[in-house]
């Protein structure tokens, strides 16, 4: 996975350019968020400091927003409507890509899978 300044939402459909464009009918992975906050609770309780975000694997890095609250309901980001579907389950990859303990330290806080309801672009916002 790699880092890019934006991604074009596809109603539908998923993220241009990503493998799991249009991979099925009502896909509920076109999207996939992961929160900040996990990121660094975890390299701070694992240790790591070579790792980056990507390589938890999820398509947008938020923070300040409770994700596992959005399953279930409909939200925005930067004009972009979502439907929040159910959390990214952490599994023993995790702890090969991240560190090892990545696995149990992400149970019900391994990111949200989404669809997408509306066309868009999603920008990094520094």
């Amino acid at each position: 996975m790699s880092e890019v300044d934006c991604v074009e939402c596809l109603a539908g459909r998923g993220l241009a350019g990503d493998r799991f464009l249009d991979y099925r009918l009502n896909y509920w992975g076109q999207i996939t968020f992961f929160t900040q906050e996990n990121y660094d609770r975890l390299c701070r309780e694992l240790n790591v400091h070579d790792k980056s975000p990507a390589a938890f694997r999820r398509n947008v890095i938020t923070s300040g927003i409770d994700l596992n609250a959005l399953i279930g309901q409909e939200f925005e980001i930067q004009g972009v409507r979502f439907l929040g579907r159910q959390e990214c389950t952490p599994c023993y990859w995790m702890d090969r890509a991240f560190a090892p303990g990545a696995e149990k330290l992400l149970r019900n806080e391994g990111g949200l899978r989404a669809t997408i309801l509306t066309n868009g672009i999603l920008h990094v916002m520094r």
